[in-house]
């Protein structure tokens, strides 16, 4: 697969195989995080793996009561640690640096035939309470990781004309 078929392959997935995900599958997948880019090289970024069912199941209570990530035989909670840096654009630097390397999760998901999904909708206390994650630091995104269960159906996307302008905005 290149990297065109994966981008147009990947999903996300909300229903999981009960399969774990072969520790040598995950190392791959995180390798291809610590290798994203970051503003100056920072990498101000920590990913908490969990695969601990008891841990998942508390994480989907703190995910707003999606039952879904406690499905996913692991989730990763990506984690900001530096929230008050804002870069010269005037746009906080800890949400674009580790968003980066979550895709860059996503795209290396699909080429291993998993699935992710990002989750946005979560109580930022409890997660961090949940996995002990230090007050000084954000949890940016939680991702569920796994081998799908179904296929989900590809999501409609505006064309290049309605998104893209040249020289100037448009």
């Amino acid at each position: 697969m290149n990297v065109y078929e994966t981008i147009r392959a990947r999903r996300s997935v909300r229903a999981y195989r009960d399969k774990p995900v072969p520790p040598e599958v995950l190392t791959r997948i995180l390798e291809a995080a610590r290798m994203a880019p970051s503003g100056n090289n920072r990498q101000p970024w920590k990913f908490v793996v969990v695969t601990d069912i008891e841990t998942r199941k508390k994480l989907a209570d703190a995910a707003n009561g999606q039952g879904f990530v406690a499905g996913a035989p692991v989730v990763i909670a990506a984690v900001g640690l530096d929230p008050g840096r804002v870069m010269s654009c005037g746009i906080p630097g800890d949400p674009v640096d580790v968003a980066i390397a979550i895709d860059h999760i996503t795209l290396a998901a699909v080429e291993e035939g998993l699935g992710t999904c990002w989750i946005g909708a979560f109580s930022q206390e409890n997660v961090c309470r949940l996995l002990q994650i230090p007050a000084a630091f954000k949890v940016v995104e939680l991702l569920t990781l796994g081998y799908p269960a179904d296929s989900p159906r590809p999501k409609s996307r505006k064309s290049l004309k309605e998104i893209v302008c040249y020289d100037k905005f448009l």
